[in-house]
């Protein structure tokens, strides 16, 4: 029999939908799952086509984190390192995508997996979803995930999901800033696709070039941070869509996007 393979991909209407696909393994990231991701979202950094990602995931939880077996199986400083190379470089790319990226989550997120939730740009949750960065319980504090969730949630709230790895709910995980919305499950989809479509209307080249700067600007002083925007400003305003979008709204009319 053919293996499942470890990530499936949907497109339809410039929206990608990939999904976790080792729900016996509770989608845990193993180096071929990461390998899979990385290799998606390198295509589709190209791909202009391409105007929203969703991540989700099938089985009982959204994602679980590293492979623990697959960890213990090769027990090298160079292996650990490779393999947290490579974890971090997919979380870099879900930031440098210039798309937007939804983390569609109907279940639990933990350690690598709370992780991926907090590098998306957006996350919808089911309301029975929990979040924990649970490393600490078996010796290994998730430094990792930490560097993602501290630029989600507040010093005290993370330092207390990394300090006693207990779960956080769905509603807590909103309080925090960790995700932006919590819908019953059945829910869940029309949640995403409201999101979607809010996202779709507007200009691609205009969202990647906001994109970018928020995430540039985020650790800057206060100066530098106005300075660059102000350069992204004028950057921005030499564009098509820019111009379009200002001319439709004096003339009150809708905007015709090119993209550029």
């Amino acid at each position: 029999m053919t293996e499942a393979p470890l990530l499936l991909r949907e497109d339809k209407d410039g929206v990608v939908h990939l999904t976790l696909n080792r729900p016996e393994a509770r989608n845990a990231l193993s180096l071929g799952l990461i390998a899979a991701l990385q290799a998606e979202l390198d295509a589709i950094a190209k791909d202009k086509s391409v105007r929203v990602v969703v991540i989700g995931a099938n089985g009982p939880a959204y994602c679980a984190g590293h492979d623990l077996k697959e960890v213990r199986a090769n027990p090298s400083p160079e292996a650990y390192q490779d393999l947290f190379d490579r974890c971090s470089q997919v979380m870099l790319s879900v930031v440098r995508l210039p798309q937007p990226v939804i983390a569609r989550v109907h279940a639990m997120a933990t350690a690598a997996g709370c992780q991926l939730v907090a590098s998306c740009d957006l996350a919808v949750a089911v309301d029975h979803a929990r979040f924990a960065t649970p490393g600490v319980n078996i010796g290994l504090f998730c430094s990792t995930p930490m560097v993602a969730l501290s630029r989600n949630v507040p010093r005290k709230q993370a330092m207390e999901m990394l300090l006693t790895g207990t779960p956080v709910s769905a509603q807590q995980a909103l309080s925090m800033g960790l995700i932006n919305r919590v819908v019953q499950e059945d829910r869940l989809d029309a949640a995403i696709d409201e999101l979607v479509q809010s996202i779709k209307a507007k200009s691609p080249s205009t969202l990647a070039i906001g994109k970018e700067a928020f995430y540039r600007q985020i650790d800057m002083d206060y100066d530098g941070a106005y300075a660059y925007a102000g350069q992204v400003m004028v950057r921005n305003l030499q564009t098509h869509d820019a111009c379009e979008g200002i001319d439709a709204f004096i003339a009150k009319r809708k905007p015709v996007w090119r993209g550029c």
